[in-house]
């Protein structure tokens, strides 16, 4: 019989040699207090329970023991204790998350204390690479005065995790890395694990989720979270890491440009939402603002009493004391409530006064800073009355990291990108226009139409049609927006499935009819159309030289500095034709719009809309942009960040920081020394080419088949996720009648959480057989082993197989009665045709053999997502059995879609 000092490590004991020690000592003791938690919460039994399923969960993977004997005590089981089950499980695996969190942060430390050489793919190790490719430091630095990192925050309904939990989280990192310090006294080390159990034991008794929908307003809560709070806290720690790197390698020391900022799709993002609108606009703006003003303030509170220097100890800038006289006479109340024995600390004084003027900007009051400039001048002026009086060390560095927070942050925080269907934008065309027939039209005679509209030199007929009201309304919010808090609080307008050129004068056309340019005068909108599926993608480009055609975008498109965004579309052409054309499609659509660039004059941006799993564009940083085409980085690096993909990067200030390093050292290497010119690269392409031809054919067999849906619906829980409250967007675009009106995201979500995932391999296996048969294996080995494109795909591919468990898949899909027999032996024969040539083609003999720390950390979770699994299996049987009306299984069903979500990690 087990005892509460099982710990989940024990999953593997074939890993056992592998595991790093002081990681290994992480996951005991946190496994020992989970024991503890379960026994004190459910009871001895209960624990016992947990642990008899757990032993046999490790038997069956390590024994090779039937499915179906872990499967049966799982059974019919009352759904308090399926739920409590999952539960227990679930948060097993999130103190195994958590310690392998805290162990990235301990071999950091230990590349930092101990290492002869810098942590691979950081900006010490990157700017090392370079100066050994020959670049040299004015190249460098030319490089760096134009490089723009932008990671961008989006909703997803993948994950909800209360700020309460997130707070829970962060304060049990904090007890383990304290847990670094060998000086700690046994008193303090209690302390510290008395204070993880309680977070733990709090976390345990508080639900996962709410049972009421999240709002836009929740969504931003959740966002600025990791805003406001570590990355808020590690921007100006990662300034002082690059130019440690650039003294180290180049013996420079500079002023370094802004590298860094952030936007957000929370509260712009109305692609369909019909929760987001005019409104949230607004609403959102003020809380990014109110909470950076925050922050702010409480800055300039902890410096006014750091900055403690009196006149008889240091001289100061009589700029300081000017500007204090300034702000007392604006701010009679501040400056009569500084205490008297104060008087002779000019820079507490002003420190004081530059608080009351924040507090004023806050509630839009007499004196308000008018942006961040202004703020950051008063700031600038102490920082240099400090550099000049010997203050470099009594103060001056933290001042340093208050200017780079605001140069980050501005007044905004983060720039609000919009988006938008061009769907909606036809509808609100055709409405002005009064045409029923609008979006039936040729596309020349809707861009020769919109033209004059888009110029300003034309207004709509009916300029107060109904079905444009509400695409108007969010225009004028635009622009008071714009004249509230400037123009750098608003990012990107992105049209979703654009597809040519009228699609994007529609914009323009909108906007000013809206109210956001005057006549005569430019419109201020970057406008990004969105190319989304396989065929778009494809006529990207000739799209791009149709629209450049115009005059009137052309001329726009001057006004902008003749910069085009493009964002390109990781999931949708992933549902749409199956990874590997999707993967060829992104690739070939970014060489091609390069070309059409070159070709009109103008610089393309690219706008990467990837998502947390393989299906929808989840990569590592490094080995993506090194294997995208050369040209396609150019300095800037727009993507976006989602779900649990925000919180594995950004929740931990120290990963978070990990993070910006690694995208900025990334963007630094593709940037400046792209991968060299391949001359065998001309027919790898076009092999490429057939090949994904290939896969996508036999994908679109798969999920074009007409009772395709049927069985999508029964052998999945999509049924659930939809009924979920995760994100404040449907899942779905209207009645579903084939995947193409179900979201990218949940259509992941729904295949990874019966364990198939087969979104991200489907139809690989059988193109890449066809691909051998017709070029030769060789061909195809020498391509995987020597093209950065094809490597990658096959490293994702591998990682996704890994995770895979084709027999519990199996159980789902015997939830679809009869049509388990027409589509599961399908799957099965692709999966083992799959993994068959990527172990191939990487010349391996098991799947993630060349990563054996991904491959443990998979191991170590089995044992608890595989139970949780079987439970989901069970209970969706049960619950659709009752019509989908029992509320107390659905209950249960979507705590184990969570803890599911929480095991695989990068799920949606």
């Amino acid at each position: 019989m087990n005892s509460p000092d099982a710990s989940p490590d024990s999953a593997l004991p074939a890993a056992r040699g592998t595991l790093d020690a002081p990681l290994r000592e992480d996951v005991r003791h946190l496994g020992a207090t989970v024991g503890e938690l379960l026994t004190e919460q459910l009871g001895e039994d209960a624990f016992h329970r947990v642990e008899a399923i757990r032993t046999q969960a490790i038997a069956r993977r390590e024994q090779g023991r039937p499915l179906a004997e872990l499967a049966a005590p799982l059974l019919d089981l009352p759904v308090d204790t399926a739920e409590s089950l999952t539960r227990a499980f679930s948060t097993y695996f999130q103190m195994v998350n958590i310690a392998e969190r805290v162990h990235r942060i301990r071999r950091r430390r230990q590349y930092q204390r101990d290492s002869t050489r810098p942590q691979p793919d950081g900006l010490l190790d990157a700017l090392h690479k370079l100066r050994a490719d020959g670049v040299g430091v004015d190249e460098l630095l030319a490089m760096l005065d134009r490089l723009d990192v932008e990671p961008v925050f989006t909703a997803h309904p993948t994950e909800a995790i209360r700020r309460s939990l997130l707070e829970k989280e962060q304060e049990i990192v904090r007890c383990l890395v304290n847990g670094f310090d060998d000086a700690r006294t046994p008193m303090e080390a209690r302390a510290d694990w008395e204070r993880l159990r309680m977070a733990m034991t709090a976390g345990w008794q508080t639900s996962d989720t709410s049972s009421v929908r999240l709002t836009v307003q929740d969504e931003f809560e959740h966002v600025g979270f990791y805003l406001g709070g570590p990355l808020y806290l590690v921007v100006p720690v990662f300034y002082e890491l690059l130019e440690d790197a650039l003294a180290q390698v180049y013996g420079v020391t500079r002023e370094l440009p802004r590298l860094l900022r952030f936007a957000t799709w929370v509260g712009g993002d109305m692609d369909g939402n019909p929760n987001v609108g005019a409104d949230t606009i607004a609403a959102t703006l003020s809380a990014q603002r109110a909470q950076v003003l925050d922050r702010y303030a409480a800055d300039v509170g902890e410096l006014a009493r750091l900055l403690s220097q009196t006149v008889n100890r240091a001289a100061i800038a009589p700029e300081v004391l000017a500007r204090s006289d300034d702000y007392r006479a604006r701010f009679p109340a501040a400056a009569a409530a500084i205490r008297p024995r104060h008087a002779d600390m000019p820079y507490r004084v002003l420190l004081t006064l530059v608080r009351a003027r924040l507090r004023a900007t806050q509630r839009d009051e007499l004196h308000a800073y008018p942006d961040a400039a202004a703020f950051l001048a008063d700031i600038d002026l102490i920082a240099d009355s400090l550099r000049a009086h010997r203050g470099l060390h009594a103060g001056w560095f933290q001042v340093r990291r208050l200017r780079w927070r605001v140069r980050t942050f501005g007044f905004h925080l983060a720039r609000l990108d919009l988006r938008q269907d061009s769907r909606i934008h036809a509808q609100a065309v055709g409405a002005l226009l009064n045409d029923p027939d609008w979006a039936e039209r040729d596309a020349a005679e809707q861009a020769d139409t919109l033209t004059p509209y888009a110029a300003g030199d034309a207004r709509f007929p009916r300029p107060g049609a109904a079905v444009a009201s509400r695409t108007l309304a969010m225009f004028d919010q635009l622009d008071q927006s714009r004249a509230r808090y400037g123009a750098d609080a608003t990012g990107l307008y992105i049209i979703s499935m654009a597809q040519r050129p009228a699609d994007v004068l529609a914009v323009l056309a909108l906007a000013r009819q809206g109210g956001l340019a005057e006549p005569g005068t430019d419109v201020p909108l970057d406008i990004a159309p969105l190319f989304e599926t396989v065929d778009d993608l494809k006529g990207g480009p000739d799209t791009l030289r149709a629209l450049l055609a115009n005059p009137v975008y052309k001329a726009h498109l001057q006004a902008r500095g003749n910069r085009q965004y493009v964002m390109l579309g990781y999931s949708d052409s992933g549902k749409d034709g199956g990874t590997l054309a999707s993967r060829w499609g992104l690739q070939r659509a970014q060489v091609e719009l390069l070309e059409a660039a070159a070709e009109l004059g103008i610089r393309i941006s690219f706008f990467h809309g990837r998502g947390g799993s393989a299906s929808r564009g989840g990569t590592r940083i490094m080995p993506a942009l090194m294997a995208s085409p050369r040209g396609s980085v150019g300095g800037t690096f727009r993507v976006t960040e989602q779900g649990e993909v925000i919180h594995r990067k950004y929740g931990i200030r120290a990963l978070a920081l990990r993070e910006l390093e690694q995208s900025v050292a990334a963007t630094l290497r593709a940037s400046l020394r792209p991968r060299i010119t391949e001359p065998r690269e001309q027919h790898w392409k076009q092999m490429m080419a057939s090949i994904a031809g290939t896969s996508r054919q036999a994908y679109r067999a798969f999920v074009g088949d007409a009772a395709f849906v049927d069985y999508f619906r029964r052998a999945t829980p999509i049924d659930v996720i939809e009924k979920m409250t995760l994100g404040s967007r449907p899942s779905r675009r209207g009645t579903m009648k084939g995947v193409e009106s179900l979201r990218a995201i949940p259509w992941v979500f729904a295949w990874t959480q019966c364990r198939a995932v087969l979104t991200a391999w489907y139809g690989l296996g059988s193109a890449l057989e066809r691909g051998a048969a017709e070029f030769g294996e060789d061909a195809l080995l020498e391509m995987a082993r020597d093209w950065g494109f094809v490597r990658s795909m096959l490293d994702d591919v591998d990682m996704v197989l890994a995770k895979c468990d084709l027999d519990i898949a199996e159980t789902f899909s015997q939830l679809a009665g009869d049509l388990h027999a027409h589509f599961f032996p399908m799957i099965r024969a692709e999966f083992d045709r799959t993994v068959y040539w990527v172990l191939r083609l990487k010349n391996a003999d098991r799947l993630l053999a060349g990563d054996a720390k991904l491959a443990q950390s998979i191991r170590l979770r089995n044992p608890y997502v595989d139970p949780i699994s079987l439970i989901q299996v069970d209970l969706l049987r049960r619950w659709r059995d009752g019509g989908s009306q029992d509320e107390a299984l659905l209950h249960a069903l979507v705590a184990t879609v969570n803890g599911v979500s929480q095991g695989l990690q990068n799920t949606g």
